[in-house]
Parts: C-alpha cells; sequence; structure tokens
C-alpha cells in the first residue's frame, strides 16, 4: 500500500484550519496540497453546487461519476446537461465489471431486494476502489447534518478505506444552504428533488421521503443500511 500524500498530522492540522472555512476556500487549499485530486459527483444537489464552484475557480480536477446501470433516467439526463454546462471537466464514466444481466446470472435475480450490500459493492464499491487507485485524494459533497453516520466529517480526513485524502467542503453547510446558492446561481438539478426525493440513488433502492422523515430513509427502505459504503 502506497503511503498517503500528507502525513496523518498535516491533515488532521489542515481539518482544524479549515474547520470554518467557506467551501471555495477548501477546495482551494485541497488543490494546491493535493494536485492529484478527482471529484466524486453523484449529481445530486450538494455534489452539482461543487461541481459549479470548481467550474468558477477554473480548477482544473478529474471529474467521475459511478454508472450502476441502474440510474433514475433523470439523473441520466442531468449528467448530459451537465457535460453540456461544464464543458471545463471530462466526465469520467465508472462502470461494475457486470452489467446487470451478468449479475443476475451469477448471484440470482434482483438481488438489491435481498442483499443490497452486496449489490451496492459490486455495482458501487469495487468500480469505485479501482478507479481512485489512479489518485492522492478525492472530493465528496457529503455534510455533516446528513445523517448520523456523517456527523463527525472532517473538512480534510484521511480516509482509510481507499487510503487517500478525502475532502469535505461542505460539511457545515444545511440543505438550506445548497438550495440557495443552486437557486442564486442557476445550478441545475434533478428534478426528482421537487417530488420528494433528497437523496437520489438508483431506482430500485430509492422512493420519496414523506414529510419530517430522515433525508436518508428514502435509500434502501426495508433495511437497516443508510450507506451503499462508500463512506465510512
Amino acid at each position: 500500500m502506497s503511503s498517503l500524500v500528507l502525513d496523518e498530522q498535516t491533515i488532521e492540522t489542515l481539518a482544524k484550519e479549515y474547520e470554518t472555512s467557506t467551501p471555495e476556500d477548501i477546495l482551494n487549499a485541497a488543490l494546491a496540497r493535493v494536485p492529484n485530486m478527482t471529484f466524486a459527483c453523484s449529481f445530486g444537489a450538494e455534489d452539482m453546487v461543487i461541481l459549479d464552484m470548481l467550474k468558477s475557480m477554473n480548477a482544473r480536477v478529474n471529474v467521475f461519476y459511478l454508472d450502476t446501470h441502474m440510474l433514475f433516467k433523470e439523473t441520466y439526463q442531468l449528467i448530459e446537461a451537465a457535460k453540456q454546462r461544464y464543458h471545463l471537466f471530462h466526465f469520467t464514466r465508472v462502470e461494475p465489471a457486470l452489467t446487470v444481466a451478468e449479475q443476475a446470472l451469477k448471484h440470482g435475480e434482483e438481488l438489491w431486494r435481498r442483499d443490497p450490500n452486496q449489490c451496492c459493492r459490486l455495482r458501487k464499491v469495487e468500480p469505485l476502489t479501482k478507479h481512485l487507485q489512479q489518485y492522492d485524494g478525492w472530493i465528496t459533497g457529503i455534510r455533516r447534518d446528513q445523517a448520523p453516520t456523517r456527523a463527525k466529517a472532517q473538512a480534510f480526513e484521511v480516509d482509510r478505506k481507499f487510503h487517500l485524502v478525502k475532502v469535505n467542503p461542505l460539511i457545515l453547510w444545511t440543505e438550506e444552504d445548497v438550495w440557495t446558492y443552486i437557486q442564486q446561481h442557476g445550478v441545475p438539478y434533478n428534478p426528482l428533488h421537487d417530488q420528494g426525493y433528497p437523496s437520489i440513488g438508483c431506482f430500485h433502492c430509492t422512493r420519496p421521503v414523506a414529510p419530517g422523515e430522515d433525508p436518508r430513509s428514502g435509500r434502501w427502505a426495508g433495511f437497516s443500511k443508510t450507506e451503499c459504503g462508500l463512506h465510512r
């Protein structure tokens, strides 16, 4: 296993230094310290904000997305719209090793209904792990108030799962902050957000969320699962 591009003490120091900084300042610091950086774009509201910020900064950073072959049609439409608007970036499509049909032959039909963790591992975690091996750091759109599993996220972290520097520029932002930015800057977003989908994943495992429900409750409904395995 290769060593981190920044030592753990430096990453901890950066986390403290940038705890209350703006997302733009965090991104600038990250790109200066870790030039070989990639941005994992899910095309959710938070990631569209980061994409827009990176464009405004004229940042030269690789952008990739995980195509599980099970995304909503609205998500695929937004991907194409983002490619047109943010043509500064090359969008790398990262896919699973198996097609949906091949997965069914090997693991049985509708694996997501029986073992969503296994399905996420095959269609998200394994392709992500392979892709991230090319980089020293990655940027994500997670926020602390999204879920208890994200409450301790730092602006700069050691990602022990993928052995990278992980950068989370929106940790202190609220949902209101995200949508204020989108409206003020005319950022395109997935129309499913207007239909009760605060978090959008694969169509088999995502449902609308009722008012007052946990924003992550629409993911993998019926299971205790709230994360796909990309974030510890």
